[in-house]
């Protein structure tokens, strides 16, 4: 049960850099873009976004991470998980474009949590999904505005996300 190497750190960066285009085409000025990313991969995914898009717009973007494990079905059925710090950025998330972004999109059912959890927190003027990774098997009508690659995958197979803020290295590997 090897893992096979997807994207590697050169890779992850060419498509964060695109997603970043991305959104800022089609944000088309409207308004202030708020990154939050879904902990914990999805948490330095969004800094790493919101710092690319510092680099392009200046000062049109904040980054904020937001917890959804109280929002979650599956509580009852999996392993006991401790809430992350909900950081949202000073200017609230009202009237703001938010970008939820996360490491691999799979049933959607994190996002559907996310959404959850958003809403605790204000009214954003529309709310976007970037993932790294789309492995697909949705049970949820969910999908992702922007994809830095999608990956057919077996429900029997697991992808691995790995980025130098959490695990000294950044990879995205596929295991059977």
């Amino acid at each position: 049960m090897s893992a096979r190497p997807v994207l590697q750190t050169a890779d992850i960066a060419r498509a964060l850099r695109r997603i970043a285009h991305e959104i800022l085409e089609a944000r088309r000025g409207d308004g202030r873009l708020v990154f939050l990313g879904i902990p914990t991969r999805g948490a330095a995914l969004a800094e790493r976004l919101h710092a690319i898009v510092e680099e392009i717009e200046p000062g049109v973007a904040e980054a904020g991470t937001l917890d959804v494990t109280m929002h979650r079905d599956d509580l009852g059925r999996s392993a006991t998980r401790a809430p992350s710090p909900t950081r949202i950025p000073s200017g609230g998330i009202d009237d703001a474009v938010v970008v939820l972004v996360d490491d691999v999109l799979f049933s959607g059912r994190t996002v559907r949590a996310a959404l959850d959890a958003l809403a605790d927190h204000g009214r954003p003027r529309a709310v976007r999904l970037a993932a790294l990774v789309d492995r697909g098997h949705r049970e949820l009508p969910i999908r992702a505005d922007f994809v830095g690659k999608n990956l057919p995958s077996a429900t029997s197979e697991r992808v691995f996300v790995r980025l130098t803020e959490v695990d000294g290295v950044d990879e995205v590997a596929i295991s059977s």
